[in-house]
């Protein structure tokens, strides 16, 4: 896991990222589809 994956994860978990913000990031390259799982509890293809 890379560190902005940790980050990301910090700041959704305190509801500063959403959810399409976070998708955003998976389209950047910038985070995979299993870690927006791993943050989100929903699977990256069902959003």
């Amino acid at each position: 896991m890379s560190e902005l994956f940790e980050v990301l994860k910090r700041r959704y978990m305190m509801n500063f990222v959403r959810e399409d913000q976070l998708r955003r990031y998976v389209e950047l390259n910038k985070i995979t589809e299993e870690e927006f799982e791993e943050i989100t509890g929903v699977p990256f293809s069902e959003v």
